[in-house]
């Protein structure tokens, strides 16, 4: 989210009691599909929700900038809460705005709660024929086949990927620059698509790409940036990552086009979704259409605030249930979406994210969805009955992501120290506990929330608070040497876990944010890649590489069950608290090796580790890794370097 980084949710329930907003709103749910504009040609049929109304209005415009509507149409109510009209001649082109009226008031104008498509700035829907939206191709477009053990996702944020100078990137910062091959730094290596292919993630997570409020697209050429967590349409693609906000075709065709390069580069996609809350209430279809159901509120009429931003959403309303539900199914059907990271997850119901995980499985039984598993403060809701963390075992098919693993890798949130990796003792469980994918271990002390270790998103950082190098320079007085070191062994913890590792764009490069740790709205001068940094620090970008092909070559490290894991996994104990040591064995028919052993040194000094006896080819030592081997070594005993990581496996 676009705030401070915040920390686990405490387990207890906001003070207050709901405001009743059931009523008629909640009797008249419709049965079928939303669906408020549907253009057919030589007409076209409108509708919106808003059952309490009195009236309502469909105002079209020539243009987003129009000040009076060119023709006004009255609206018949129905019995499902919908207002309805139909336009009876082609209208393309055309943008539009709901109106209702309520206790003998004209509410504001609205495009709606699920315009699709929209005008500059998303503050009016457009009417467009979808099959002008689709790229050559995108009906053969096709995800590729990406299992289990396979799953690294990079998240990625559209302008912060390709908007610096270096990038070697024609349309930087825009969806289309995801669409071009061959692009070079200045040192001739690659950049864009081509750099995630060496790199060998599979998943590209986008940073919110969904219209949202904070960037005024009819100013581009300020040069505005925003993460995206302030959403205004949410089945709407955001213009200010489009080569044409005007356009409301362009902006659909170019991320579809995005979409559809990535899927030929061997990349699924997962789009970051921000349901929690909206930029603020006042300018939104929800409370311009049907003010007070969507939101918790209180008694007074004030907004509960589990966000952190204003506001919180309801998802166990059946309206808001039923549009969380349709959104996301509208994103893997129209744009081939292949996942989602869910912002502020604890937010949202239970009841609600299983139905979710259900019907998206329902569309793609290898559709991805994980979440942040805390929000801003106590939501509004019974703890016990929220998608926290802790509850994620009673989640299905659905994940969270660890603080548990990233806070011991790479110290707490007040930057004190940096964790692990800087040889910080008492963090030696967690960093376990991650390994195994937060499942129940036998020999893991930390309480379980996952039932499958598939559920448990392992991760050192991510857009929010610091970055890995600015953590670094911020909490150690270490040497550049042994921080990059320290960044590997950080980094050979996430890969090696049982969980789905997770990476933040441009880490791999030791990108800083010059010590900024909450940059949602500051300049490219702070967010942006700068490309010359693979040059600089090719050798950290070669084992991140490395270790995506050690994780692909043996899907020991994803053994995708928790009883398998249990059965398979092995800590050995080594007196050290610095040190974590552990061993997956009997994997015969499920790896090419027999055991994999891996030696996590977080300390600063060489430390001799007991190891089964066997002969083994070294993967990772010292800082270097490779899936085809460093060399062999046979014995009882290994050595493992200072602030490093070794990884063997028994062939």
């Amino acid at each position: 989210m676009n705030r401070a980084f915040k920390n686990i949710l405490m387990c207890t329930m906001a003070l207050g009691i709901f405001a009743s907003c059931s009523g008629s709103g909640e009797s008249a749910v419709p049965e079928a599909a939303l669906e408020e504009c549907v253009y057919l040609g030589d007409r076209t049929e409108f509708a919106v929700w808003s059952p309490d109304a009195e009236a309502a209005q469909l105002r079209l415009y020539h243009s987003a900038t129009d000040d009076t509507a060119f023709e006004t149409i009255d609206m018949k109510r129905s019995s499902d809460g919908l207002w309805k009209t139909v336009v009876k001649k082609d209208i393309k082109g055309v943008l539009y705005t709901f109106q209702v009226r309520k206790d003998g008031k004209w509410l504001e104008e609205t495009a709606g709660i699920a315009a699709k498509a929209v005008g500059v700035n998303g503050m009016r829907g457009a009417v467009v024929d979808w099959d002008e939206t689709d790229p050559e191709g995108w009906t053969e477009d096709v995800s590729p086949v990406v299992r289990p053990s396979e799953i690294i996702v990079y998240e990625l944020q559209h302008r912060d990927f390709s908007i610096h100078e270096t990038s070697g990137v024609n349309n930087k910062g825009k969806y289309l620059a995801l669409t071009e091959e061959g692009t070079l730094n200045p040192d001739g290596l690659s950049t864009g698509i081509d750099h995630l292919k060496e790199l060998g993630v599979t998943y590209v997570q986008l940073l919110p790409s969904t219209d949202f409020a904070t960037i005024d697209e009819t100013r581009l050429e300020d040069n505005q940036y925003n993460w995206g967590y302030e959403p205004l349409n949410y089945n709407a693609v955001e213009g200010s990552f489009s080569t044409d906000p005007y356009d409301p075709v362009v902006r659909i065709k170019e991320f579809k086009q995005m979409v559809q390069a990535l899927h030929k580069a061997g990349f699924r996609v997962i789009l970051d979704v921000v349901y929690n809350h909206t930029t603020n209430v006042a300018n939104t279809g929800f409370e311009r259409t049907m003010p007070g159901y969507f939101y918790r509120m209180r008694t007074d009429g004030t907004f509960f605030d589990g966000s952190g931003c204003g506001n919180e959403t309801a998802s166990e309303q059946a309206m808001f249930r039923k549009y969380m539900i349709e959104s996301l199914e509208w994103w893997m059907k129209e744009y081939h979406i292949d996942g989602f990271r869910f912002d502020l997850m604890a937010i949202h119901d239970i009841e609600t994210m299983n139905e979710i995980s259900s019907r998206l499985h329902a569309i793609n039984p290898d559709v991805v969805i994980y979440g942040e598993g805390w929000a801003a403060s106590a939501p509004a809701f019974p703890a016990e009955k929220i998608a926290l963390k802790a509850n994620t075992h009673m989640l299905d098919k659905v994940g969270a992501f660890s603080d548990n693993i990233r806070d011991a890798l790479r110290g707490p949130l007040d930057c004190s120290n940096a964790g692990f990796m800087d040889g910080v003792a008492g963090n030696k469980e967690n960093v376990e506990f991650g390994i195994a994918g937060g499942i129940a271990h036998p020999q893991v002390s930390v309480e379980a929330w996952t039932n499958n270790p598939l559920q448990h998103v392992s991760y050192a950082s991510c857009h929010d608070d610091h970055c890995l190098r600015d953590r670094l320079e911020e909490a150690t007085k270490a040497s550049e040497k042994e921080r990059l070191a320290m960044v590997k062994l950080a980094q050979t913890a996430v890969y090696t876990s049982q969980g789905i590792p997770f990476i933040f764009n441009g880490e791999e490069l030791y990108r800083h944010k010059h010590g900024v740790k909450n940059s949602y709205n500051q300049p490219d001068s702070i967010n942006a890649i700068d490309w010359t940094y693979k040059t600089k620090y090719k050798d950290l970008v070669d084992y991140y590489a490395a270790l995506a092909d050690i994780r692909r070559s043996h899907p020991g490290f994803c053994l995708g069950d928790a009883d398998l894991v249990r059965e398979k996994l092995s800590f050995i104990e080594t007196g050290d608290p610095c040190v974590v040591a552990f061993r997956i064995s009997g994997l015969q028919g499920v790896d090419t090796a027999k055991s994999l052993v891996v030696l996590l040194n977080g300390s600063k000094k060489p430390v001799k580790i007991d190891i089964p006896q066997g002969d083994y080819t070294v993967l990772a030592k010292a800082g270097k890794a490779d899936a085809e081997g460093l060399g062999a070594y046979s014995g009882a005993y290994i050595t493992a370097p200072a602030t490093s990581a070794t990884i063997l496996a028994e062939m």
